[in-house]
């Protein structure tokens, strides 16, 4: 594990219960550790907004769900 950028951060995530691979991936971001961005929320997005979202990630099923499944689904991911 040699390869992590942010340490505390990798630990943390951990401790709250990701999977290493998800935690080493959000702490080997280029600004891990830091403050994010400017998206808006995903309560103020419209349905067809968050299903884009979820297919830009890959999110299965995403095409039967409704928009609070769609937000649950996003934030998990």
């Amino acid at each position: 594990m040699d390869s992590i950028k942010n340490r505390d951060q990798y630990e943390a995530l951990r401790d709250q219960g990701y999977s290493k691979e998800k935690a080493a991936r959000i702490a080997n971001t280029k600004n891990a550790g830091k403050k994010g961005g400017k998206a808006s929320n995903y309560e103020s997005r419209t349905k067809d907004e968050l299903y884009q979202k979820a297919k830009e990630i890959g999110i299965d099923g995403r095409s039967n769900m409704n928009k609070q499944e769609l937000i649950n689904a996003l934030r998990n991911n």
